[in-house]
């Protein structure tokens, strides 16, 4: 899975910690790719508001966004999401929980794992056929202590095999630490 976008399209990867400032540049690229293109942005949302922290959270990211970018909210399938997403620009935030929202709906791991693979490789191929830019945003959780849990181990692994895939396929890739990008890889 390392070819790269083809056909004009753009895949750019942004990794990083809790707080490092990947949901800001997403939006900071975004918005400088739409004013210098003109292209519409449709920003896919894998959150989900089950608690009440998370609900503030998906309204203070919300409030972020210009209200003339289309949101289609889809927790697992975002293959089938993208295929709705018929912007120039589309931004998705994020896969950490796209991977999260899977593992809590399975309890076969194994099963679970190969779902998301699969859902991955489509959108990747997906990604590959369109003439667009897709931002994608991702946290790096494999820098940390070992989790204690099984599920914490299957969570971090298998998000970090998610995350490979998508950086081998990924024209760009950046770290972003307290705010600061380091492009890891860039377009040939």
């Amino acid at each position: 899975m390392s070819e790269t976008l083809n056909r004009g399209g753009r895949l750019i990867l942004l990794l990083g910690g809790a707080r490092g400032g990947k949901s800001a540049y997403a939006l900071k690229l975004a918005q400088d790719r739409q004013h210098a293109s003109g292209d519409e942005v449709c920003f896919i949302v894998t959150a989900e508001g089950l608690d009440e922290d998370m609900t503030a959270r998906i309204s203070r990211h919300r409030a972020e966004r210009p209200s003339n970018w289309r949101t289609i909210e889809e927790p697992c399938q975002i293959d089938e999401a993208l295929k709705q997403a018929t912007a120039g620009i589309v931004v998705v935030d994020c896969l950490t929980l796209f991977v999260s929202n899977w593992l809590m709906r399975h309890e076969d791991e194994h099963d679970c794992e190969q779902l998301v693979r699969r859902i991955t490789r489509n959108f990747l191929a997906l990604a590959r056929a369109r003439q667009q830019t897709i931002i994608c945003v991702t946290n790096e959780v494999g820098l940390g202590v070992v989790p204690d849990t099984s599920l914490g181990r299957i969570f971090r692994d298998l998000l970090g095999r998610v995350n490979q895939e998508f950086a081998a396929a990924a024209d760009e890739v950046y770290l972003l630490i307290a705010g600061l990008q380091v492009q890891l890889k860039r377009s040939a």
